[in-house]
């Protein structure tokens, strides 16, 4: 399995020499992945001012690329995502490691489980949330020039298996009669085990934002959602409430809880305690399709 982080950065370095107007900006985290080039600016650890050199080179007409654990690259500098790209209409690019709590061992400081929360509520901000390192290659190569602000979110979690994939499109895995369920990038491997036998939809998300709300109301006659996502649960509530318009759904999220993760321990733990495991998903599946 292709670790996530470390093919991004042997993404980048191949797409600056292929793209001129491409460049990196780093706040110290990763910098060590970069070979030394014009174009890849490490400005120590200041995250506020890497969005805000990041929005500069756009309006300069270059297409940057900022990069850090989730809560130094979303939370933190939340204000310069708003107002120098957002307010700015700038295009730009933000790619996460550390997914939902990959750092369990460093505590809260370094959990993420809020990022798609917080920046679905900016306006025009896109969302790619990839289950594979390939999936990320193909979704950044499809979007990093497209004019808008777009976060990547990456993570230690992967699926086995590559999908065909498209940038703002939900893939249709398989087909069911009585229910259809959206798993959310690195969710999916875990969704196909726990609705093995089964007989329901599944679609595989990558592009959280835009939502791809055609091909939901197109599979999904049944009315009846299950959403599993690997940050807080019910990120994706209001576009499918959104989609599915003035037909009534009955709804069930699966993800992480919103709760304080006060305890350490390796990812895997944390995915048991909170039921993200095919036995945990499976199990919530059931209880919903019995109601």
């Amino acid at each position: 399995m292709i670790d996530m982080r470390q093919h991004m950065s042997d993404v980048l370095e191949t797409m600056l020499e292929e793209d001129e107007r491409l460049v990196v900006v780093l706040a110290d985290i990763s910098a060590s992945r970069f070979k030394p080039h014009q174009r890849v600016l490490n400005l120590g650890i200041m995250e506020q001012t890497m969005i805000s050199v990041a929005a500069g080179l756009a309006l300069e007409g270059f297409i940057p690329v900022a990069h850090s654990f989730v809560p130094f690259l979303v939370e933190r500098p939340f204000e310069q995502l708003k107002d120098d790209f957002c307010y700015q209409r700038l295009g730009g690019n933000f790619i996460s490691t550390g997914s939902s709590y990959d750092c369990s061992h460093e505590g809260m400081t370094h959990h993420g489980p809020g990022d798609i929360q917080i920046l679905r509520g900016l306006p025009g901000m896109h969302i790619v949330v990839p289950g594979t390192a390939r999936e990320f290659e193909q979704l950044f190569r499809q979007s990093y020039a497209n004019g808008a602000p777009t976060y990547y979110r990456l993570g230690l979690r992967c699926n086995e298996e590559e999908q065909q994939i498209e940038f703002g499109k939900l893939a249709v895995i398989k087909r069911g009669t009585t229910a259809t369920i959206i798993a959310v990038g690195p969710m999916l491997e875990a969704t196909l085990q726990a609705v093995e036998g089964l007989d329901v939809t599944v679609l595989y998300c990558t592009t959280v934002a835009p939502f791809d709300g055609e091909t939901l109301r197109r599979e999904c006659a049944s009315g009846r959602v299950v959403l599993v996502e690997p940050y807080y649960e019910g990120g994706l509530t209001m576009d499918i409430m959104a989609a599915m318009h003035r037909q009534p759904i009955c709804l069930e999220t699966i993800g992480v809880p919103r709760e304080v993760l006060s305890h350490y321990g390796a990812p895997q733990q944390h995915d048991e305690a909170l039921g993200l495991t095919p036995r945990g998903i499976r199990e919530r599946v059931l209880d919903f399709l019995a109601v």
